[in-house]
């Protein structure tokens, strides 16, 4: 079974579940547009849970024995997904507050 990464930023957008701020730039790279990051956000979720399937399968199958493992990584990619959805429902908040503005 793959190692589980604990130090998941989903691509430094703020949030519940530890997930800061990215720091401040001093590297001089230039900053990631907003679709990068929400993509590679997006491909995170995706391979957590892909991740939290092979463990569960891995658990049924009998090639693993350690619940608390997958527990943890079924639990992660839950908290992941949950976070990527209320960072859309955000979004969509957004957007129809935008969209109802006059000019």
């Amino acid at each position: 079974m793959s190692q589980i990464n604990t130090s998941t930023n989903l691509g430094g957008v703020g949030g519940p579940g530890g997930m800061a701020a990215p720091a401040a730039r001093t590297t001089g790279a230039p900053p990631q547009r907003f679709s990068q990051v929400l993509k590679e956000s997006i491909a995170e979720v995706n391979r957590m849970q892909a991740d939290a399937d092979q463990a569960i399968n891995a658990l049924a199958t009998g090639r693993t024995d350690n619940v608390a493992e997958v527990m943890t990584a079924v639990q992660k990619a839950d908290l992941a997904f949950k976070t990527l959805l209320q960072i859309r429902n955000k979004l969509l908040d957004a957007y129809n507050e935008v969209r109802q503005m006059r000019m």
